[in-house]
């Protein structure tokens, strides 16, 4: 009898079901969960088309310029956030490594007078270190990544200012090399630096990695579904081992990026990008929820976000302002994330 009465609302199910996928909305719906990228393009492109209009300055190439060499900090970090993020975990810490990253390879030259190259080896053993104590922590007393970096994210900043002293190493007093990724060069009149270089061949290393590697393919089935992986074979808490190892490289890399860009290196610059690296991912289609998403997602996210930040400061708009717009972004961006995850794959 049961059987019965539940047949009728199944096959009524199944009907919503066809019909929905039949809609514009639903198709629309399919299209942005498999290309992820497609509404932070159409969201950057409306973003410079608003801000172009309402302020003549905003597309000169001096403030191109700007926006370009503002991204190349914030973009370095949302890489390393978006390898997390894939895997379904979250990192409080990033911009507290980095800045730790970057005192280590200003003092261990300047204040030591070690060789540059020795400098920013330190500075990778600290993105390295700070990796494997966080992915030690998740994958081995299995707490969650986001108590995990909140509680590493006042270690590091609390072993910064120790390290440091709360002293800034200014840029004139470096060698050359670590100031190098400062440098700029023209390109159709923007002024490019090296550091926007240096995180543009990131950017196109990892997505080579994630999607030409078995490595790459681990890291999404993990982040999709840590069961299935398992029973596939793939060893799950290794692969987010190395993730987390992989992403305090690159947050080394953002060190030496962040001294060319300040042309200094100062234990209370860069400590509050954490937010926007998050934002930067979540714009750029990466799920909270892990296994999908892109490396060029998040480098349109991080764009987005500094073209937002430039424009309204362009515009007049408080400080307080602009980081209430950012914070609208990802409310905005999660939902329609929501959204996306209750179409069919």
């Amino acid at each position: 009898m049961s059987k019965q009465a539940n047949a009728p609302a199944a096959e009524h199910d199944l009907a919503e079901e066809f019909l929905d996928r039949s809609t514009p909305l639903s198709t629309i719906r399919y299209l942005l969960h498999r290309y992820p990228a497609i509404s932070p393009a159409i969201v950057l492109i409306a973003a410079i088309a608003v801000f172009g209009s309402l302020n003549d300055r905003f597309l000169e190439p001096s403030n191109l310029s700007l926006v370009s060499q503002q991204v190349a900090v914030v973009g370095t970090l949302a890489l390393a956030q978006t390898l997390i993020i894939l895997t379904a975990g979250i990192d409080l810490s990033v911009g507290a490594v980095m800045v730790l990253s970057s005192m280590v390879i200003a003092q261990a030259t300047v204040q030591n007078g070690l060789p540059a190259p020795v400098g920013i080896g330190l500075g990778l053993a600290i993105g390295l270190g700070a990796g494997a104590v966080n992915g030690f922590l998740v994958t081995r007393l299995n707490l969650p990544p986001f108590i995990v970096t909140l509680g590493s994210l006042n270690v590091f900043l609390a072993l910064t200012l120790l390290y440091s002293g709360g002293a800034t190493v200014r840029g004139g007093d470096m060698p050359g090399l670590l100031t190098l990724t400062g440098e700029t060069f023209a390109v159709g009149g923007v002024n490019i630096t090296v550091g926007v270089v240096m995180m543009l061949v990131l950017y196109v290393a990892l997505a080579v990695i994630l999607q030409g590697t078995a490595w790459g393919r681990h890291v999404y089935a993990a982040g999709d579904d840590p069961e299935a992986a398992r029973l596939a074979g793939i060893s799950v808490k290794r692969v987010l081992a190395s993730v987390y190892l992989t992403a305090g490289a690159i947050l080394a890399v953002a060190a030496w990026i962040q001294i060319g860009r300040s042309n200094a290196a100062s234990p209370n610059i860069g400590i509050d990008l954490n937010l926007d690296s998050i934002t930067a991912v979540v714009i750029g289609g990466t799920s909270l929820f892990g296994g999908r998403g892109t490396v060029w997602g998040t480098l349109l996210g991080a764009l987005i976000v500094g073209v937002f930040r430039n424009g309204l400061s362009l515009a007049g708009v408080d400080v307080l302002w602009q980081t209430f717009a950012v914070g609208v972004l990802i409310i905005v961006a999660v939902s329609v994330d929501q959204w996306i995850r209750k179409g069919r794959k």
